[in-house]
């Protein structure tokens, strides 16, 4: 793969898993070359490359954007991360010494997170403890599987959970971990099964996402924070001085 494609792709991967990444959000191919320095055509591979992974769509109106997962796609998706994620723990037989003091660092880097009320860093370790699971254990395809899972899953927090658990789901990670250390994986795999089970229990499946949301937000009252732009009246007159033409006042531009 070209540096510069697999960049992108890093990228933008990294953006959704960590929540910088809206649902929904336009991904322009132009403005994409721009900030990498690159042509369109990396541009495009890069988001061919994304499609296949379940994050990105294209539409000839709307050109490439972040996918907005349906509740059935939502259910599909967390279906798929028990089985894969539980099968993992089921196929151990031991878990080595150094892969649960990496484990134990990264619980403790989300304690640290939810501490300090980082919400970006907290949601980016609460989803990477399943992806570096993965990894730490040496299976390097089910660790690129469950990467591109979390991000799915990940948009579908950000569509229809209403409140985020983090401290909850942290304990739930550090149940899982010290599972593991006592050596009962069936029970560390058990944990795994209803930790991801309340987390697809704490979304709200029947909200259809609003899609006018951005806008929304951007034109409420309080988006102007006390600093609300004049508006003038609409039956002002104009000044004596200003000079008409056809009945109607001159315009000049700024």
């Amino acid at each position: 793969m070209n540096p510069a494609t697999a960049n992108i792709e890093e990228a933008i991967l990294s953006a959704i898993l960590a929540g910088r990444i809206d649902p929904g959000t336009r991904l322009g191919e132009q403005k994409l070359a721009d900030l990498f320095g690159v042509s369109r055509t990396r541009v495009r591979e890069a988001m061919m490359r994304l499609e296949t992974r379940g994050v990105v769509q294209v539409s000839a109106r709307r050109g490439w954007y972040v996918v907005e997962p349906s509740a059935e796609e939502a259910r599909e998706a967390f279906q798929t991360r028990r089985v894969i994620e539980t099968g993992l723990l089921h196929s151990l037989r031991e878990v080595p010494a150094e892969v649960l003091k990496s484990l134990k660092e990264h619980v403790a880097m989300e304690r640290d997170a939810i501490g300090a009320g980082d919400v970006h860093s907290r949601a980016c370790l609460l989803g990477d403890f399943h992806i570096h699971l993965a990894d730490a254990l040496g299976n390097r395809l089910l660790t690129e599987i469950i990467r591109d899972l979390t991000a799915r899953t990940t948009l579908i927090s950000m569509l229809y959970q209403p409140t985020e658990k983090a401290e909850e789901s942290s304990h739930d990670h550090e149940d899982i971990v010290a599972a593991m250390e006592d050596g009962d994986l069936a029970r560390a795999a058990r944990l795994m099964d209803e930790h991801i089970g309340k987390v697809e229990a704490g979304l709200d499946l029947t909200a259809k996402p609003d899609p006018l949301a951005g806008l929304r937000a951007l034109l409420s009252p309080a988006a102007f924070a006390g600093n609300a732009p004049s508006v003038p009246p609409i039956h002002a007159q104009p000044p004596h001085d200003q000079p008409h033409i056809h009945g109607h006042p001159a315009t000049k531009e700024d």
